[in-house]
């Protein structure tokens, strides 16, 4: 770690951690912008910086937004990202008597300690999980991939379907080019431009950052108006203080343990941390959805624990299990480095430089956003087409300062209409960058396995670790329908004895 704080505290990781945090608390303010979309314009950046100043910029962004996300909730009742919607519930309540500066005070103070406390918590994981996973074969990272997959898919959003259509798209467009087993091209039909294949970076950003172009372009609405906070309205009072701070150290826990399951960690963990608060609460228990002060506390550091502690399973074993940390993932991969079991020993100043620059970040969040409350009071007010138009030159000179390439921005317009229509199709996106960065991951182990026992599947079954992975993703698809049927069930018995 002290190896890690001499890279995190070097001027130009620095800059990095900075720029990254405050571009994240913008992206969280700034109501359907969205972290992926941030972190999708930022990319072509990040391949002119070193690899772990890189990663720091762009991990910056996520939990940035983390912490930006719970400005708009509090103040308008708008979450600027999933994982504050927890917080209006309580948050906008209790700015509405008048306590907004307090309100957000707490969140601010609460997802410091909360990123600290995370962080504290992956340095200890972060080997141990990584020494596991050196026990894991081509057979168990197969596995590990149908796992991300499924509960991607599963808890995406109801249709199943659907989010099982965009995985496979994903992972269809990133099988066109080089077939990275054998070295030969595929479905190119011939041309140089498909030899390339599809890159991430115009993916991510015609996915989210021209399809959201074109929906402002059909709508003149800007963003809502929110009331200036001054900065000395700010400090809670002292019993303020006494209710928030237990909150906030439920919260921290029960983040950084939802941030190493597989599944939506942010969404999942504010939801069970405000049950946990509610549940335990007896002298204030009334006035939860009226203002409770444990009611945005505790969920607000549940939400800044996970975006810390969902980056040890994709460093750890180079699998993702949300499109966040898989835009990271796929950053890492561009960049030529592999992460997984051997990331720890082969580039330890990427993984402990990042984790201290975490520490960096989370400081600069506090210190330099309670200053700045009333900048991003004022960022709201500036039309909503006015920032995305920006955003729409960013990711042009991006996009082609990858690779120097035309096809890239054929493919960046190209799935900027994709992504509009699958927009007002109602389908979710992210799905199809889990498959275009998970799709080759499960091709190549998929592959390897077949190979090593001769076509025999069984092997899946005959090793624990793989055969306990496929174990768990049954359960995730047949858990829920058997749950369904049992509610039908008893509602039928219901209405039989009414």
């Amino acid at each position: 770690m002290m190896g890690g704080f001499a890279i995190a505290l070097q001027p130009v990781n620095i800059l990095a951690a900075l720029v990254g945090a405050l571009v994240g608390t913008a992206t969280g303010v700034l109501p359907g912008l969205g972290v992926l979309g941030a972190m999708a314009v930022l990319m072509p950046l990040t391949f002119y910086l070193a690899p772990v100043s890189g990663l720091i910029m762009l991990s910056g962004i996520y939990y940035g937004a983390m912490y930006g996300g719970s400005t708009t909730a509090i103040l308008l009742k708008i979450p600027g990202e999933t994982g504050s919607v927890v917080t209006t519930l309580d948050g906008y309540e209790f700015a509405r008597k008048g306590r907004a500066g307090p309100a957000l005070m707490i969140c601010a103070v609460g997802s410091c300690i909360a990123g600290t406390v995370s962080i504290v918590g992956m340095s200890f994981f972060m080997p141990a999980l990584a020494n596991l996973a050196l026990k894991f074969s081509s057979p168990e990272f197969c596995a590990l991939a149908i796992l991300g997959i499924i509960t991607l898919v599963r808890i995406t959003s109801p249709n199943l379907g659907q989010n099982m259509l965009m995985v496979l798209l994903g992972a269809g467009l990133a099988t066109v080019g080089v077939d990275a087993v054998v070295g030969s091209t595929r479905f190119t039909f011939g041309t140089e431009s498909l030899a390339l294949g599809f890159d991430l970076v115009p993916i991510a950003l015609g996915l989210y950052g021209v399809s959201e172009l074109l929906n402002v372009a059909q709508s003149s609405t800007g963003f809502p108006k929110a009331q200036s906070v001054a900065l000395r309205e700010m400090i809670p009072t002292r019993e303020e203080w006494s209710r928030a701070w237990p909150a906030i150290l439920r919260g921290s826990g029960i983040g950084f343990l939802m941030g190493l399951l597989p599944g939506p960690g942010s969404l999942t963990s504010t939801f069970a941390s405000y049950g946990v608060e509610k549940a335990i609460a007896r002298k204030h228990k009334s006035e939860f959805g009226k203002g409770a002060i444990e009611g945005f506390a505790g969920p607000e550091a549940a939400n800044n624990a996970v975006a810390t502690s969902a980056l040890i399973p994709v460093l750890s074993l180079g699998i993702p299990f949300t499109p966040n940390v898989a835009l990271l993932l796929g950053a890492l991969m561009i960049q030529g480095i592999q992460p997984g079991p051997l990331l720890l020993s082969q580039h330890p100043d990427i993984v402990w430089g990042l984790l201290a620059s975490m520490y960096v970040g989370n400081v600069a969040l506090l210190i330099l956003n309670l200053p700045l409350v009333s900048m991003w009071v004022r960022l709201l007010r500036v039309p909503q087409h006015i920032l995305i138009g920006g955003i729409f030159v960013i990711s042009i000179i991006g996009v082609y300062s990858v690779r120097s390439s035309a096809w890239d921005l054929i493919v960046l317009f190209l799935f900027g209409i994709v992504g509009f229509v699958l927009r007002r199709l109602k389908f979710d996106l992210a799905p199809i960058i889990l498959g275009l960065v998970i799709g080759p991951v499960f091709e190549k182990a998929f592959r390897e396995t077949i190979f090593l026992s001769r076509g025999d599947l069984t092997i899946f079954f005959r090793r624990p670790i793989s055969a306990s992975l496929l174990v768990i993703t049954v359960l995730i698809i047949v858990l829920p329908a058997l749950y369904k049927l049992y509610r039908r069930r008893r509602m039928r018995g219901y209405e039989s004895t009414v």
